[in-house]
């Protein structure tokens, strides 16, 4: 709106040829200049230059939104869009639906904590048949430390859904939706981007898996500013990849030790009720995820996995419409399970931390 042309604006015609005559065109540039400035420039008074500026504001400006139409817009693009059921009743509640369509969601987690295991399980709900609860489309899953596992998909399948992966041509046509890819190199995956992209228009994807980014990442040489460089272009472009699409995409992270920079460069993180900075000494996790702030911001959702006490949980770190949730867990033959879908809240800095 801002290069909206001034002819379109219904102002005053004597105002309005005096603004074309001084060469300016558009409404950033009459909004660009001051009171003053416009005043000495169209040689006008000061009331005719506030009537003018007044008009072209309420005309390009957005306009005020009620919270009541902020809140119908919503559930009109989760109509289009929406969330994908995860199948775990309680982590589905406090994502209101799902995995998001069109952004990043990272799960993010110590090894050997199920990471893989959500995938696989993700990937085989996404090609069911919509009357199953599933998308009805392909998955395109990529592979890095060569951790998927078909055995493991159709056990899951037939412990979750025996009525379709009992039927041996089910079985096959649901495991025949799922594309793998496994890169060996950053670079690799580089090039078949691009073949993503045209996947995602010819083959029906409806699910983008990278398990894990962390580990396309490790393997390089390069360290600091210049992995920090080469990986925003890759934030950038799967971004991309789930806004064109309107696609849940769904990334693993490795975790990393913390440090003492973790402390001193998010203190808000790390800030006990009294104001004093506490350091990470005081907490028995160690670990922080991996790929650093850069990729945090681009990630919208972030889901926690991690063992403590005797218990694995997933905790909701990260999410614009949940509060910091925890949901014990436990991994079965039918994939991940919900211990309670009632989940616990987590306050302060407990929720970004990861135990193991």
């Amino acid at each position: 709106m801002a290069n909206k042309l001034i002819s379109e604006i219904r102002l005053p015609k004597s105002i309005a040829n005096v603004f074309s005559a001084r060469n300016i065109s558009t409404a950033k540039d009459a909004l660009s200049l001051t009171e003053f400035e416009l005043m000495e420039l169209l040689d006008v008074g000061l009331t005719e230059v506030r009537s003018a500026l007044s008009q072209i504001s309420e005309i390009v400006a957005p306009p005020y939104q009620t919270a009541l139409s902020l809140m119908e817009q919503r559930f009109q693009n989760e109509h289009l869009g929406g969330h994908f059921p995860t199948g775990l009743k309680g982590l589905d509640a406090a994502l209101c639906g799902g995995i998001p369509f069109g952004v990043l969601t990272e799960l993010v987690g110590p090894a050997g904590i199920g990471k893989t295991q959500f995938c696989l399980k993700l990937s085989l709900l996404a090609s069911l048949p919509t009357n199953y609860g599933g998308l009805d489309g392909r998955v395109i899953y990529i592979d890095v430390e060569s951790k998927f596992s078909s055995r493991r998909l159709l056990e899951i399948g037939l412990r979750s859904f025996p009525e379709i992966f009992q039927m041996k041509e089910m079985a096959q046509e649901m495991a025949g939706r799922i594309l793998v890819l496994r890169p060996t190199s950053l670079a690799e995956f580089t090039q078949s981007l691009e073949q993503i992209k045209v996947s995602l228009l010819q083959n029906q994807v409806k699910m983008l898996v990278i398990d894990s980014m962390a580990a396309l990442v490790s393997g390089e040489h390069e360290q600091g500013a210049r992995r920090q460089q080469t990986l925003s272009w890759h934030i950038s472009f799967i971004k991309s990849l789930a806004e064109f699409s309107r696609i849940p995409v769904v990334v693993t992270n490795q975790v990393r030790s913390r440090n003492h920079d973790d402390a001193s460069r998010y203190s808000f993180q790390v800030q006990s009720r009294d104001g004093a900075i506490e350091t990470p000494m005081q907490y028995d996790s160690h670990l922080v995820a991996a790929l650093g702030i850069q990729w945090a911001h681009a990630v919208t959702t972030r889901l926690v996995l991690e063992a403590k006490s005797g218990e694995r949980f997933i905790k909701v770190a990260k999410s614009p419409i949940s509060p910091p949730l925890a949901f014990p867990f436990h991994i079965t033959s039918s994939g991940i399970s919900l211990l309670s879908d009632d989940g616990k809240e987590v306050m302060g800095p407990e929720i970004n931390a990861i135990h193991c």
